[in-house]
């Protein structure tokens, strides 16, 4: 059972992607990413050196990567306490690989990897209610709305906006 935080290098492997675990190299690629204008509408921290570097350190992000080049990040968090205990994923992936299954693919690896190598029975996403294309996505995976988060979190705009709370539980994957 691969544990976290985890060395640079490591790799699950989806169906068409690579995640690779996140290291100090691939900090300017998924900043890059962080600045196209679709992705930064909803990660507005992502090229932002402090919170890569926090996401480097905690060992439990990744870098999607496609025919070797860089296209996205994927991360996942961890609540541990026994009677809570799931596991949450957050996805980022570059505008120009958008409609292409690759967003389906990485949150189905990691999922698998929350439920398959870290036992967790329950897994979570959470993105904003207006972004119909990361939730068509994750139903698409097999996650299923909870309910609305009203005034969720800060958007780059500085408006609190609504997210939506899906979940996934380990009997319900594949």
């Amino acid at each position: 059972m691969l544990g976290a935080p985890y060395a640079c290098g490591v790799e699950l492997q989806g169906d068409r992607v690579v995640l690779r675990s996140f290291c100090e190299g691939d900090i300017a690629a998924v900043a890059a990413i962080g600045r196209e204008p679709e992705v930064a509408r909803w990660w507005p921290d992502l090229p932002d050196d402090k919170p890569m570097r926090e996401r480097l350190e905690r060992g439990t992000g990744f870098t999607v990567l496609l025919d070797g080049e860089v296209v996205g990040f994927a991360q996942y968090w961890e609540e541990d306490d026994p009677e809570f205990r799931h596991a949450g994923i957050d996805l980022a992936l570059s505008a120009r690989v958008h409609g292409r299954g690759l967003g389906r693919d990485t949150v189905r690896t990691v999922a698998r990897h929350l439920v398959r190598e870290l036992g967790h029975h329950r897994v979570t996403i959470d993105p904003s209610l207006e972004n119909e294309r990361a939730v068509r996505c994750y139903e698409a995976v097999g996650f299923r709305r909870v309910g609305v988060l009203r005034r969720y979190w800060r958007g780059p705009d500085g408006r609190w906006q609504d997210g939506l709370l899906l979940d996934l539980l380990a009997d319900e994957l594949d």
